[in-house]
């Protein structure tokens, strides 16, 4: 496990989007090309402006994203299907393939549709982040470490909709739904490199379960820790509680 705390959120975007780049480029040097997985939210917005300005032959990348709402419009502000639409796919020359989740559809028939996918392309490189609630993807406490399924129905905690109506994405925490479509936490692990980014000092409890608790589904981020390949990028607010368990800091 690799630890980058960086000066400012601005800088942990860069170096986090610098070393997904060189991730993707060496995979598609390798395997003709490059699975990976695209997380959203405010955490990912840095590391994706850097991501962009990459010199990637995007051609060659297969992409996934982690998890979207049910019963949400894509038209509506928080679908994360609009925002990588948005902030990603448009800025890039179009990839190989594009797997996003689609929320507006039987879930159950999605998830079907999303696992015979997932299931052909082994993913090279994860983005992702950690919720104020410890959660990896949607995977709110008590996430389910066991099951096999790459992706499910997952209801979100309170914390974990306050957290979103918080960020802006809402006018009001009835607005926020109540279930949505996540990536498995295995299906995660499951990933070559997963690279976190997570700033603010609104998630340093989090980070600090994250990375100093015993591994446990109460703090599912904290999976991460079994991992062989995951880089944490964090800044100084988001590790302000970080204590000397943390094996590896990086300025």
């Amino acid at each position: 496990m690799k630890i980058t705390i960086s000066e400012n959120p601005l800088s942990l975007g860069e170096v986090a989007g610098r070393f997904a780049a060189n991730l993707i480029r060496e995979t598609i040097n390798k395997n003709g090309q490059a699975n990976i997985i695209l997380a959203t939210g405010t955490s990912q917005f840095e590391t994706l402006n850097q991501l962009i300005k990459e010199d990637i032959d995007w051609s060659k990348v297969v992409m996934f994203h982690l998890d979207e709402y049910i019963g949400l419009p894509i038209s509506e502000p928080a679908s994360f299907r609009k925002y990588l639409k948005e902030r990603f796919l448009a800025k890039v020359k179009p990839l190989k393939e594009v797997y996003l989740i689609d929320g507006e559809t039987d879930p159950k028939e999605e998830i079907s549709k999303l696992k015979s996918s997932i299931l052909a392309r082994p993913i090279d490189v994860a983005l992702v982040g950690i919720g104020e609630n410890g959660h990896l993807a949607f995977n709110d406490p008590p996430a389910d470490f066991d099951t096999e399924e790459p992706y499910l129905i997952v209801d979100l905690d309170e914390k974990c909709r306050n957290q979103q109506f918080g960020e802006g994405w809402f006018t009001s925490l009835e607005e926020v739904p109540k279930q949505a479509i996540s990536m498995s936490v295995k299906q995660i692990m499951k990933s070559k490199h997963i690279i976190c980014s997570v700033p603010d000092e609104r998630k340093a409890q989090a980070v600090k379960d994250s990375l100093e608790q015993s591994v446990s589904n109460l703090f599912p981020a904290s999976i991460l820790q079994q991992h062989t390949n995951c880089s944490f990028y964090l800044d100084k607010a988001s590790a302000s509680l970080l204590s000397s368990v943390v094996e590896e800091k990086e300025a």
